[in-house]
């Protein structure tokens, strides 16, 4: 073996390493997770309502009406993303949007009778997941995990 190959074989080993790393690390287990959740949420939960549709349902139902720019920051939705989730839910009879007397730029959001009673239907099933998923953590690792979790997301980006 020449020392070329061998100076190739050394690095080929280091950038596995990393490749490993990579693989095993949290974009990939952050995907899983999310895949996992998604399919107990639709096997367990609803077929035809996301996640953050019943996000943001439920805050509505908690804290009342609001303006659209505060639901998506409440719900952790970005702008792109706000607007056609309520035009869906909209459609379907679960939220009402009008605009602000007071600015007519602003558009106001609240959740119809059909809406809470999907939501509050829903909630178990949702909280059942969670506990599906975490099963097999003790009570104090749960919060932790959940603790960390939240922390991760408030990461770097904010």
């Amino acid at each position: 073996m020449s020392s070329q190959d061998r100076d190739q074989n050394r690095n080929q080993g280091q950038g596995s390493g990393d490749l490993l790393a990579a693989i095993g690390g949290i974009g990939p287990l952050a995907r899983q997770l999310n895949q996992v959740h998604a399919r107990l949420w639709y096997e367990q939960v609803h077929q035809n309502l996301t996640g953050p549709q019943f996000t943001v349902l439920s805050l509505l139902h908690a804290r009342g009406a609001m303006d659209q720019g505060m639901l998506g920051a409440l719900a952790n939705l970005d702008k792109s993303t706000v607007a056609p989730l309520l035009d869906r839910l909209r459609r379907r009879g679960l939220v009402d949007i009008t605009k602000d007397d007071s600015d007519r730029r602003r558009k106001l959001v609240s959740v119809t009778e059909s809406g809470q009673e999907l939501a509050t239907s829903l909630a178990p099933a949702v909280v059942a997941v969670g506990d599906q998923m975490l099963a097999h953590f003790s009570p104090q690792e749960r919060d932790q995990f959940l603790a960390l979790l939240r922390r991760a997301v408030q990461g770097p980006q904010r």
